[in-house]
């Protein structure tokens, strides 16, 4: 079978990683890169670190508005699948890249195949969340990570070609966990001791886009006083730069880091901050507590036994929790 798989993205990358090294055991796969993300700290180190294939075609859209990222997705990838005519196309998770090569195929009539289907965090504010419902939606194979998610797909009419197989980035993680505690000197380069440091990760709008969300972050961090370590995601960089905001000498700003780094980071930490479903899994896989800066999450199971606790925005309450 031919196989076009799409990824664009961080967590994508992370995703494909174990699932096109099986696929390719049995199975002819096309690798789509749409240059959602781009740099190296967010692109190639991934492939590099997780020894993903190179891509067969790389599309370099880049950034952009919702509408025009998505919409120059969808000529691009239209273009392969004329031209490679596939049996099915295989998308994950909730991006921008997901939702374009999920219509581009839907539309030529190609099997769409979804991993991470049926994820509901019933707040339509959030891209991701309209990105995952219409996938869903259109897709004709839906790979379900929990029983939570099938559930979802139930109550909005959708049984057929649901499969219930587990998380991919579980697989991702426990293949790559030895390695990174091995390759890994990121707690050596910044001196760090095991669980006296805490690590944020920041990239939502609802954080990024309020200025006032953002300053209530960095005086909660202020007030915590202990080690923080934060991987600076490209947009947010952007505004803090725009609104001018200054971080206390307790918080050490960094590029992102390789899948390596951030594991062996993240599995040393004391707690995780995060507005990423991606980290607050991967938080829960290593048995971290995190502290998600958002009024609701996707991953419902991580909130069960206090692993994970919501708290949006508001700085006192993520400095009870921190």
């Amino acid at each position: 079978m031919k196989i076009v798989s799409i990824v664009g993205a961080r967590p994508q990358f992370i995703k494909c990683a174990p699932l096109s090294r099986e696929l390719r055991k049995v199975h002819h796969e096309i690798l789509v890169h749409t240059g959602q993300h781009y740099d190296h700290d967010m692109s190639d180190i991934f492939f590099e670190e997780l020894n993903i294939p190179k891509p067969d075609y790389n599309l370099g859209i880049g950034s952009g508005s919702h509408g025009e990222q998505t919409g120059k997705m969808l000529t691009e990838i239209e273009k392969v699948l004329l031209k490679e005519k596939p049996d099915l196309v295989l998308v994950y998770g909730d991006t921008n890249s997901t939702l374009a090569g999920a219509l581009a195929a839907v539309k030529l009539h190609i099997r769409v195949a979804h991993v991470e289907a049926g994820l509901r965090s019933f707040d339509r504010n959030m891209p991701e969340e309209i990105n995952q419902v219409l996938t869903d939606h259109i897709s004709d194979i839906l790979f379900c990570p929990t029983q939570t998610a099938v559930d979802n797909l139930s109550k909005e009419g959708i049984t057929q070609g649901v499969h219930l197989v587990g998380d991919v980035m579980l697989d991702a993680l426990e293949y790559n966990k030895t390695v990174a505690e091995k390759k890994s000197k990121i707690l050596e380069v910044l001196g760090l001791k095991k669980d006296k440091y805490l690590v944020i990760t920041i990239h939502r709008p609802s954080n990024t886009d309020s200025r006032e969300n953002l300053n209530n972050i960095i005086k909660a961090l202020r007030e915590i006083g202990e080690a923080v370590v934060f991987p600076v995601h490209p947009r947010t960089k952007k505004f803090l730069q725009e609104y001018g905001l200054d971080f206390p000498a307790n918080v050490r700003l960094m590029d992102p880091l390789g899948y390596l780094d951030m594991l062996k980071l993240m599995a040393g930490a004391r707690k995780i901050l995060t507005d990423s479903g991606g980290i607050q899994k991967e938080a829960y896989m290593l048995g971290v507590p995190c502290v998600t800066l958002r009024e609701n999450t996707e991953w419902v199971e991580t909130l069960e036994g206090g692993w994970n606790v919501l708290v949006g925005g508001a700085g006192i309450d993520i400095m009870g929790e921190a």
